[in-house]
């Protein structure tokens, strides 16, 4: 099982398939097998090198309890680390929900390592992170079947019998600490001049804000999942990856 170490942490990821360099970092509770759940892996490895990342606190990566451990600079710092790892200058880079909110800091901490950048279900506008951390408590406090009906209910969707065992198995204490309030990153979309591509559920909340912070990013692209939650629009891969590949392809036309 491959690890990279940023500082004392170690993250663990996968490599699969062959082409251009490709990260997928997946979003909270979740880990790299939720991309192969969903067929995305099936979707992409035939012309990428997918690069699937354990996020600190999730899967197969360490899993920190003091919440200083998990602010954006040292998340980005752990994909740095996993590129410098497998000898990578510079990849593609998509994460979805809390892998957004990374997309955001590898754009502001380490833009040179980022070719074309991916985020879907995310903003970069400051956020109280208080309703997750209410549900992770209500797990810590009530047991692993209250968290997994928290989580339904908060973003939308009905775990699989595979979620549910993942959910029931995870570090909550590790969850809480990475549950952190957000600073806005607004300032940052002017200067973002790697190619964007942003997609979001139509009935996901943060659909307004999404497609407002896609217009402040010179040149990005932006698409909506009608009748789509939080949840469905990363689930329904069929309909995302028919819209992210030729923005990918774009990338590889241009080389």
């Amino acid at each position: 099982m491959p690890y990279a170490e940023n500082h004392g942490v170690r993250i663990h990821y996968r490599v699969a398939g062959e082409g251009p360099p490709l990260v997928l970092q997946h979003g909270f509770t979740q880990s790299i097998e939720d991309w192969d759940d969903c067929s995305y892996v099936a979707g992409l490895q035939a012309d990428y090198r997918l690069i699937l990342v354990d996020s600190r606190g999730h899967g197969a990566s360490d899993k920190p309890h003091d919440p200083s451990a998990y602010t954006l600079d040292k998340r980005a710092g752990d994909i740095v680390a996993v590129l410098d790892a497998i000898r990578i200058a510079r990849a593609h880079f998509w994460g979805y929900s809390m892998g957004g909110w990374i997309g955001f800091g590898m754009a502001k901490f380490v833009p040179m390592r980022v070719d074309r950048l991916v985020i879907g279900g995310q903003i970069p506008y400051a956020r109280s992170m208080e309703g997750t951390r209410r549900m992770v408590r209500i797990g810590i406090e009530q047991g692993g079947d209250a968290f997994v009906a928290a989580s339904e209910e908060r973003f939308g969707y009905k775990a699989s019998p595979k979620d549910r065992v993942r959910m029931l198995a995870a570090d909550l204490d590790a969850y809480l600490a990475a549950a952190q309030d957000r600073d806005s990153l607004e300032d940052i979309l002017p200067t973002m001049q790697m190619p964007c591509c942003f997609y979001v559920g139509e009935a996901d909340p943060i659909y307004a804000e999404a497609k407002t912070a896609s217009q402040l990013i010179p040149g990005a692209r932006f698409f909506s999942l009608p009748g789509l939650s939080h949840a469905g629009a990363f689930e329904r891969s069929d309909l995302v990856l028919s819209q992210v590949i030729p923005f990918l392809r774009g990338a590889v036309d241009r080389h």
